[in-house]
Order: C-alpha cells, then sequence, then structure tokens
C-alpha cells in the first residue's frame, strides 16, 4: 500500500524500556501503520532518520499551560522539544470550573487575570480547547483552589459541609466532562486552612471515574513527611493514585533527607499507587 509518510532509518526508543533499534516507520493518517524493516514500502513523503531518534512525544505531566493552549495553540515551545502531551490544573489552579467574583485570588493568577477565566464550566473549557486546534493533546485536571473559589466567600477557612457538597457537584460534573481528576495545592494560602477531611470528601468523587489525585503537599519544609502522610491518607480513602508533585526537601533544615522521603514514598507504593514528578 501506499503510505502517507515513511521515516527511515531511525533509531526507535518506543517506551518500552527497552533498547533502542533502528527501524522504518510508516505512517496513515497520523497514526503508525507499520514499524519494521521495510525496503519495498512507498509513501508520498520520506524521511530519512539516519542518525536521529525517532520517540513516542513526551508528556508534560506538571504544567500551567492552562489558557496557553488556548491563547497560543501552535506551542511551539513544547512541540519543538518533542512535547506532545501537557498535563494542566496542576497545584489545585485551573481555568475550569471557574466563576470568579472579582479578581483571580494567588496563586491561581498565575494563568492570567480575571479576563482569563471565562470557563463555568469544565464542558465550556473542553470546548475552547478543542475549538482552539492546539497543535498537542490536553488533559486537565480541576484545581481545589479553583472550586473553592467559586463556593467560598474566606478562603483562609475551611469549607463547610454545604459548600463541599457544591465543589462536590461540581467536581463530579467536570469528572462527566473528561477531567482527568483533582489537584490540591495545599502549600499555598488560599488552600492551606483546608482540612485533610474536606479534601477526603471531594476526592470520594474520583472513585468511580478510576481519577487521580495530584497533590503541591501541604508542606515541603520540615513538616514535608507529614505532608506526604497525610496525600497517601487521602489517597486511601478515595482508592485512587496519588501524584506528589514538586517532592523537594526545601530549606536548610531539611539538607539529607531526600532517602527518608524516597523510603517514604517506596513504602507508599507497595500498599498504594502512588508516583511523583
Amino acid at each position: 500500500m501506499m503510505y502517507d509518510t515513511l521515516i527511515r532509518n531511525a533509531l526507535v526508543i518506543d517506551g518500552s524500556n527497552a533498547p533502542g533499534f533502528t527501524a522504518d516507520v510508516a505512517l496513515v493518517d497520523g497514526r503508525m501503520e507499520r514499524i519494521g524493516h521495510l525496503p519495498d514500502a512507498r509513501a508520498h513523503a520520506e524521511i530519512d532518520a539516519a542518525g536521529r531518534v525517532l520517540a513516542p512525544g513526551f508528556i508534560d505531566v506538571h504544567t500551567h499551560d492552562d489558557t496557553v493552549v488556548i491563547r497560543q495553540p501552535q506551542m511551539l515551545p513544547k512541540l519543538s522539544q518533542g512535547v506532545t502531551t501537557v498535563i494542566v490544573g496542576n497545584c489545585g489552579i485551573s481555568a475550569s470550573p471557574v466563576s470568579l467574583k472579582g479578581d483571580p485570588p494567588d496563586p491561581m493568577n498565575l494563568l492570567g487575570s480575571a479576563a482569563a477565566f471565562v470557563y463555568p464550566t469544565f464542558a465550556d473549557y473542553r470546548a475552547a480547547v478543542e475549538a482552539a486546534h492546539t497543535t498537542l493533546n490536553v488533559a486537565a485536571l480541576v484545581g481545589h483552589t479553583a472550586l473553592r473559589s467559586n463556593h467560598l466567600d474566606d478562603l483562609y477557612r475551611t469549607a463547610t459541609a454545604d459548600e463541599i457538597s457544591a465543589m462536590r457537584a461540581q467536581l463530579r460534573d467536570s469528572l462527566q466532562a473528561g477531567a482527568l481528576g483533582l489537584s490540591t495545592g495545599l502549600a499555598y494560602a488560599s488552600a492551606f486552612s483546608a482540612s485533610t477531611e474536606e479534601v477526603m470528601q471531594l476526592t470520594e468523587e474520583l472513585t468511580a471515574f478510576g481519577a487521580v489525585y495530584t497533590t503541591h503537599l501541604r508542606s515541603e519544609f520540615e513538616p514535608v513527611l507529614e505532608a506526604m502522610d497525610e496525600a497517601f491518607q487521602i489517597g486511601r480513602h478515595a482508592q485512587a493514585p496519588v501524584i506528589i508533585s514538586h517532592l523537594k526537601c526545601a530549606g536548610a533544615g531539611n539538607w539529607g533527607r531526600s532517602p527518608q522521603l524516597l523510603a517514604r514514598l517506596e513504602d507508599a507504593a507497595k500498599n498504594h499507587a502512588v508516583g511523583c514528578d
């Protein structure tokens, strides 16, 4: 058959942790049709990739590109580095679902001014991403702080039962519309006052969707192990995979503690699905 594109003589790294191998790759309609030694294959366009590496597109798992993928859909800074998928909505901040009553609270303002928050539902945001025809795949988390800003009149306290119920309904609606999971940024002042119980109740919505819980830990300083334990507790409660953002030992008081953190992570992984980025 005639292929659309034929990439010849590439060193293929397929992501399976196997050694690279030299092969030809044939594509039809943007999808790989065959991989191997294809001397008789023909295509409308051929690329000699000798001396170059061909790999699956990289996934940038921790970004704040929520509005960038819409404003700058070509995404050249990412695409030029081999990134073909971005995960947005990290650290408890997301562009949707958001209905602001004023300026976005810190750190939601990282995504832009109030004018950038025009997606009251996750379905609105998804439609905007699709309409922008961005060059990348986009997977989005729902930010805990975004939900809090929608339903709390004061971000410096824990949510009431009614507020948690309203946030859960909005999270559930977002998951039904295709959201990847929930993210928290408990280290930030706008979410630090949220109790563990508040977050656990929200994450109960994740279970039915097989969704993930991603967290910028409540502390990266001396209480970092306690913050990790809180994340694991929340994940176990929700029966959801836990992804820890920015796993690090911040501050001089934490110097040399990396082995402790890694050991705690490995110990938790034996009984629960956890990861870090």
